[in-house]
């Protein structure tokens, strides 16, 4: 059943967010009132330890987050630490069920509550939970205590194996407790937590099946895992209500009734057909509110809130549906930590849905979490932006064996559990680097148990020839597919720091120049590497290989054949503290700095990315700024998604630009001239369909400071943060876009400054100190527990100073616990609207099909090169008399264009001619490429086809800093890591080829 080449998900969506406070369960925020101290006192695990000069921290709280961004990924410290909490329950909590959860420790944690020690877990990813309940005291203090090892060569303990993911190039060490605590207080009849580490409980699922998009309606199921821990028998019945966003009953419905007996755990269920349904959807983040509850003799016992949405998923012939929707994937691969100068990962849910939604506000609609699982705020977030997700499990570079194994499957398991309601979630990931088809078949068996009706397809990277996966993609090269999905899993890893905008600018930071280093990602060692050009670019450059590599999977896009690209995730969204190449020592690949200021190349996919396959909304931008010393003559670069387009300055018209790659337009050579540049794109017919205008700005004059702040203001918890934007303006209004002055900070009333970041010693981490680059930065302004009216002056040398006053609001917290959830105020985005009902691309080119092929030699072999598996090759025997292939078609026609992927794809240049039937359509040597190469040939009515090698192969890598993280293997078709790859003579070898139809327009 699920070996078919189609197969389709009905699926539903959620996120398992509890009731923040009802008449029969509470959740508390627990995350307040915490004391950190770092080196390792055992005695603290005691209840009457003395604690009083620990340092007061609101989670979450990294203990080294002061080194994010400062030092690099490996110099990050790690050590032991401990947190202790006290706290006290309400008056009517006796008698209670009482849980807490830790949305996830780093990296390997002993969890004490009054001098017990209930549990040990080291994963480091995931969420963990605990029953309190035989250790509470009711009534009177209680103190909680977590010895934390944060060791980078942390070993289980039971068994010595050190975790695979804990990794010092992808996974940032921020050690202690980074994520949100939980407590729970239920009946002692409840809803368990969907938390199997420690608890080995499933909770909540709640899922759609018949989902029918265009009448909008669907059945919704429910099923919740319940425990009975009275010392009686009860007779439960079982309650399902849906709630709008508006906060409107939609419908309720009752399900099984049962009777539990005592210490039973079982599952009850319910389901109904609902009718008027917004489906979620890429850019559109409705939510709906899932209320599960337990009734014995007519009364409520227990009620859990999942807030949720709905949605349809369907995988086949190399394409994605969302909605029955063709969608291709456009997107980021974004390290799991996400994480922010001076605080990490620990930022508030607020500023998550800021940085997630900005991926939507460029266009993109898939994030690839790298390596290990996100943390819950993310996935949440994502559900509120309408991001679609890949959630990784845990896992390296490469397939393991024993042990690790094992704890990946576990992870995965542990994750799916706690994250199968989220709406956002697509597809789960098996591994960085292909798995074995034995491990993948495993991993589906986990999903398929529990996660059956998700709707989410599970595969891992390549899985070009397991046919058991649901999706596949390599890491830098173009795969395409008939059958399961293929989507690049990271693209262009070049990095481009902000502040350097062209050869042409302030600060006069040539392309490529600075490095003296390199270091490798294959051996993780240092290297001496002058050529720079793809880890230190300037903004222009780095703008124009952004979109030269997008174009690889455009062109292959669904509606170009039966072999298509589902797309791909450029690596990375955001810089990020993690592996480095480069003069710094933090990754720069990010379309935004980490402070999420976008570069050009984030402009230039808002462009590209416009539609879920083709262009939807044609778009404009110029690359770049319009201040330049008078004797400056630069090409312009425009990216647009029309189909002309034109240059204007002061309104004087420079011509029309040249068009490469589909969406960049160059203009060559034009003088510098202060004013306005415009650019104006034309549609097919010659009429406007967008404009973009750069101005000249005037000499910098004064500092302009705003704010970025959660949409229901700033909360005095300690933890909760604003963002601060400063920017150099002229006298008009206008930012300065040369302007790199340092500016001078000073901050009155209860905020904690945790500032920004700069290229400079310690990158400016926490100085008060802080350089605008190209006209502007932005500082993070933590609150304390303490409300009240904040005040920040900027000065800066020459410059007229400015300030800006805002101020915090209470938060109740009694006893160590606090009813203000964060994220629950937040709402999802509409942003985008619902799921269009028309089709997303038309097709431009159909594929005339294969029946047979016999070759110069190999013919057994020759299916091999037309098979839809890009690990296999018809490759001759190295003999010029040989190096041919004949392929007869399905049937005559006028083919007018060869895709094809040959072999050594990078590395060789193949001297081919080309024949229909005896008739030359082609000759000439092909391009080097990271995966597909198309020939226009002469259009010639035949059902033959030959190729034929016409001298020998030119060696030589195009894309030598392109380099892959894996390790090298013997039979890798690429020829970049195969042993003697760079051997040749008259070899001809082909993956895959297809032969085109394009369509009239």
């Amino acid at each position: 059943m699920r070996h078919r080449i189609l197969f389709f998900f009905l699926a539903f969506i959620g996120i398992s967010q509890f009731v923040t406070s009802s008449d029969v369960r509470n959740k508390y925020n627990f995350n307040s009132d915490w004391l950190l101290y770092v080196g390792d006192t055992p005695e603290a695990k005691q209840i009457r330890f003395s604690d009083s000069d620990w340092k007061k921290v609101t989670l979450p709280h990294a203990f080294n987050e002061d080194e994010a961004f400062r030092l690099s990924i490996d110099e990050l410290t790690d050590t032991i630490m401990w947190y202790r909490k006290h706290f006290r329950l309400p008056g009517d909590s006796k008698n209670k069920k009482v849980f807490v959860e830790f949305e996830g420790v780093r990296q390997g944690a002993d969890f004490y509550i009054n001098g017990h020690h209930i549990g040990l877990h080291e994963n480091g990813v995931m969420a963990v939970g605990f029953d309190l309940t035989p250790y509470i005291k009711y009534g009177q203090e209680n103190v909680i205590a977590l010895r934390i090892d944060n060791d980078w060569n942390y070993k289980e303990r039971a068994t010595g194996t050190k975790y695979q993911w804990s990794n010092k190039n992808f996974n940032a060490n921020y050690g202690g407790i980074p994520k949100n605590v939980w407590l729970h207080v239920t009946d002692r009849l409840y809803q368990t937590l969907p938390l199997y580490s420690n608890l080995k409980t499933t909770g909540v699922y709640v899922y759609a099946e018949d989902i029918r998009v265009k009448s909008q309606k669907a059945v919704i199921h429910a099923e919740s895992e319940i425990k009975n821990e009275y010392n009686r028998d009860k007779q439960v019945s079982y309650q399902v209500e849906l709630i709008d966003r508006d906060g409107t009953s939609v419908k309720t419905f009752g399900g099984t009734q049962a009777v539990v007996k005592p210490g039973e755990t079982i599952t009850l269920k319910a389901a109904s057909e609902v009718d008027n349904l917004h489906f979620w959807s890429w850019g559109y983040g409705y939510l709906y509110t899932v209320k599960t509850s337990l009734w014995v003799d007519g009364r409520k016992v227990d009620e859990v809130a999942t807030r949720t949405g709905f949605r349809k998923t369907r995988f086949g012939k190399g394409m994605i549906w969302l909605n029955d929707r063709v969608i291709q994937m456009k997107g980021f691969a974004q390290r799991t930590s996400n994480e922010w100068p001076g605080v990490g990962m620990s930022v508030p849910a607020w500023l998550s849905d800021y940085s997630n939604h900005l991926m939507v506000e460029g266009n993109a609609n898939l994030v690839r979490w790298m390596h290990v699982t996100p943390w819950k705020q993310d996935i949440e977030s994502c559900d509120r932006v309408g991001l679609i997700q890949a959630m990784q499990a845990g896992d390296a570079e490469k397939d393991c064996e024993g042990r690790q194994w094992e704890q990946r499957t576990e992870l995965m398991r542990d994750a799916i559990i706690y994250n199968r309601n989220n709406p956002s979630i697509l597809f789960y990931e098996c591994g960085n680097e292909s798995i074995s088809r034995e491990h993948m078949i495993e991993m589906k068996g986990i999903r398929d148990l529990y996660d059956p009706h998700g709707g989410r397809a599970i595969g891992s990277r390549e899985m070009l020839d397991i046919r058991e996966a649901e999706y596949g993609g390599e890491m830098l090269y173009i795969n395409k597919s008939a059958h399961h999905p293929m989507w690049a899993m990271e693209y262009c890893r070049d990095e481009g720091l902000r502040k350097y905008w062209d050869d042409y600018s302030y600060p006069y930071h040539k392309d490529g120049e600075g490095s003296s280093s390199y270091k490798s990602t294959v051996t993780n060692k240092v290297q001496k590497k002058v050529d720079a050009r793809v880890y230190n670019r300037n903004q222009d450059s780095f703008t124009v290989e952004n979109i030269i590599r997008w174009f690889d999977y455009w062109r292959e896009r669904p509606g170009t054949g039966d072999r298509v690209s589902s797309g791909g995730v450029k690596i990375i969204f955001s810089d990020t503290n993690t592996h480095y190449r480069g003069v710094e020592n933090y990754r720069r690949s990010g379309v935004t700095d980490a402070m999420r200021i976008p570069k050009d190349p984030f402009f230039a996919h808002q462009v590209m990315w416009d539609g879920w396959v083709d262009t939807e909304c044609p778009r404009i931008y110029i690359v770049g700024h319009w201040n330049y010393d008078d004797t400056v003559v630069k090409p312009v670069y425009v990216v647009s998604s029309a189909d002309k387009v034109e240059l204007f300055l002061n309104g004087k018209s420079l011509g029309n630009g040249e068009r490469g790659y589909h969406f960049l337009y160059t203009f060559r050579d034009i003088a510098f001239v202060p004013g306005k540049l415009e650019a104006v794109g034309y549609d097919e017919n010659g009429k406007e369909c967008c404009r973009t205008q750069l101005q000249t700005a005037g000499k910098p004059e004064q500092i302009r400071l705003s704010l970025i702040q959660s949409p229901e203001g700033w909360k005095a918890d300690g933890a909760d943060m604003v963002l601060l934007q400063v920017e150099v303006m002229d006298k008009e209004g206008n930012r300065c876009p040369l302007a790199n002055d340092l500016i001078h900070f000073e901050v009155e009333g209860p905020a904690e400054w945790r500032g920004g970041i700069a290229q400079g010693e310690n990158n400016y981490i926490l100085s008060k100190d802080l350089p605008v680059e190209c006209g502007i930065n932005r500082a993070l302004i933590r609150s304390l527990t303490t409300a009240g009216t904040v005040r920040i002056t900027a000065k800066a040398t020459g410059l007229k100073p400015a300030e800006i006053s805002f101020a915090s609001m209470p938060v109740e917290v009694k006893n160590g616990l606090s009813d203000y959830i964060p994220g629950d105020e937040l709402e999802g985005r509409l942003t985008r609207g619902e799921t269009p009902q028309t089709p997303s691309y038309k097709v431009s080119k159909v594929d005339v099909g294969i029946v047979s092929a016999i070759a110069g030699a190999n013919s057994e072999c020759a299916v091999n090169s037309f098979d839809d598996n890009e690990l296999s090759e018809w490759r001759n025997d190295g003999k010029a008399g040989t190096a041919w292939i004949t392929y007869q078609l399905e049937r005559a026609a006028r083919v007018d264009e060869v895709c094809l992927k040959l072999t050594g794809w990078r590395m060789r240049s193949y001297p081919l001619e080309i024949y229909a039937g005896k008739e030359l359509i082609w000759s000439g040597d092909t391009d080097k490429s990271l995966g597909y190469v198309h020939l226009d040939v002469k259009p010639v009515l035949t059902n033959e086809i030959t190729i034929r090698l016409k001298g020998t192969s030119k060696e030589g890598d195009a894309f030598g800093q392109i380099v892959e993280v894996a390790v090298p293997v013997a039979n890798e078709l690429d020829l970049f890591k195969a042993k003697d790859g760079d051997k040749t003579g008259h070899e001809l070898r082909i993956v895959e080829i297809e032969f085109k139809e394009n369509l009239l327009e």
